[in-house]
């Protein structure tokens, strides 16, 4: 069964740039998923864990997953029509 590599980015995109937007200042306030979102910090640029921080992870969270589960959509409907 084919995957719709649009639909599957998007709701990866969506998924990821809502858990940075929505742990930021949940770590900000209690300190939870501090080591998680420090490798954010190393990974996207200009992001921070504070208010503006989360709307740059949000972004960047969007693009990163939307991109790459688009890529890995069309990858396995490729290797889907090689059996």
């Amino acid at each position: 069964m084919p995957l719709n590599p649009k639909a599957f980015g998007l709701t990866a995109g969506i998924i990821w740039g809502l858990v940075i937007l929505v742990f930021t200042p949940v770590s900000m306030s209690t300190g939870y998923a501090t080591t998680f979102l420090n490798i954010i910090v190393s990974i996207y640029p200009g992001y921070s864990i504070s208010p503006l921080g989360s709307i740059i992870g949000l972004i960047y969270g969007f693009a990163d997953a939307s991109i790459g589960f688009y890529i890995f959509a069309r990858i396995y409907n490729w290797l889907e029509t090689k059996k």
